[in-house]
């Protein structure tokens, strides 16, 4: 069960996008494919994985954006399409050309995202009648639906709306997200898809997307495995009316940082095999950069994370774990360690007025935060990671079965 966290109940429609989903046999028994219809004139602005075996549909995103703006969106779940070389290219390929063909688009401007299955070949004679299937129900009133559709070993959809008034008018954001596993995204999440009605060029959409997925999607970590196919694309619609630049963004950024943030906290809420939702706060680092390496250490570590599972005070594992960093020249004596609010090492030594009932009580927390205090600088870093439990093991060791 995810920790704290609902499905959405509703989700806002956005003027200028249509969606749909259907069922196109990838999985059993329920809908996996979901197309995007973008109206024209809108922009777009995306950010894709950093793993260097991308798999195909990451490759000819990039692609087509780089030679036109997007008209649809062509989402499928349970096939990954990725370490299929050169045949997983050319399927990818023709599923955008499928859409093309249908909605009187050139290819370039489908973009195709999947997720589910890598190395396995895409089942492309699926696609072109469930496309032609999602044509025709497109509507603005199915971001829920999509939400699910693109669900694979998430437990709940994830999804949320925000409204917010720029120069007295109202703008909406909906955003939805999938990933459960296999995150450690360093770009964004799984997949993602977030649009505003509002009106914003694209050089500075694309700046506040990577500005928003800074401290959300790529500060989180379920296993520290970044995917072959993350993908986030945010749009711009401009059906509002509403134009944000420069000088009005404020507003616009700040719903955006947190539809991001939400969505990135949904993905560890709901991780695979999760018990707790553990957030790990380090401060005082020489920089952001070591200070983010000192909170993915802990955060990785298999010792801390079935600590954590366990709800096991053994704070001895968070110490190794922050000693093992690649930080240069750390001096422990400056280091303060705390579980919740109860100090557990005090300027490099075991707090003498600790007690294990108060460690317990912290660990028995279904959200628990680590503090670290490095003491050498004033960066600080904040990510957001699981516990280790053995359902992660049982899903993973079973996913192909």
């Amino acid at each position: 069960m995810p920790v704290n966290l609902s499905p959405p109940e509703n989700l806002l429609p956005v003027a200028g996008i249509r969606l749909a989903a259907v069922a196109a046999g990838i999985y059993k028994d329920r809908k996996d494919l979901v197309l995007f219809e973008i109206a024209e004139d809108s922009q777009t602005a995306a950010v894709f994985t950093q793993n260097a075996f991308c798999a195909a549909p990451v490759t000819i995103c990039r692609r087509h954006l780089a030679e036109a703006s997007p008209r649809y969106l062509l989402v499928n779940a349970g096939n990954a399409n990725a370490g299929t070389g050169m045949e997983g290219m050319q399927d990818a390929y023709d599923t955008c050309q499928f859409v093309a063909d249908e909605t009187d688009c050139r290819r370039q401007e489908v973009l195709p995202f999947s997720t589910g299955v890598i190395g396995q070949t895409l089942p492309v004679l699926l696609f072109k009648p469930a496309i032609e299937k999602a044509v025709s129900q497109l509507a603005e009133d199915n971001w829920l639906d999509a939400a699910r559709s693109i669900m694979t070993t998430d437990t709940v959809a994830k999804g949320i709306s925000k409204q917010v008034e720029i120069d007295g008018q109202m703008i909406t954001l909906t955003g939805i997200a999938k990933g459960s596993g296999m995150i450690r995204p360093d770009m964004a999440t799984m997949l993602a898809y977030i649009a505003t009605d509002a009106a914003v060029e694209q050089a500075l959409l694309q700046e506040m997307l990577n500005e928003a997925v800074t401290d959300s999607f790529n500060s989180i970590t379920v296993d520290g495995d970044t995917s072959t196919n993350d993908s986030l694309v945010l749009m711009a619609t401009g059906k509002s009316g509403v134009v944000v630049d420069s000088t009005n963004r404020s507003s616009l950024q700040q719903a955006l940082n947190e539809v991001c943030l939400f969505l990135a906290q949904a993905i560890i809420r709901d991780g695979e095999g999760a018990s707790k939702f553990v957030t790990i706060e380090v401060m005082g680092g020489a920089s952001t950069e070591e200070a983010r390496e000192v909170a993915y250490t802990v955060a990785h570590s298999p010792l801390v994370k079935t600590a954590l599972f366990a709800s096991d005070p053994n704070w001895g594992r968070i110490l190794a774990a922050v000693g093992r960093s690649s930080v240069t020249d750390l001096d422990v004596s400056k280091i303060n360690i705390l579980l919740g609010d109860t100090l557990l090492i005090d300027s490099g030594e075991p707090f003498l007025g600790y007690t294990e009932e108060q460690g317990q009580q912290e660990m028995a927390k279904d959200e628990i935060t680590i503090r670290i205090m490095l003491n050498r600088g004033a960066a600080h870093a904040r990510i957001w990671t699981t516990d280790l439990s053995y359902d992660y093991v049982k899903i993973n060791a079973e996913y192909r079965s």
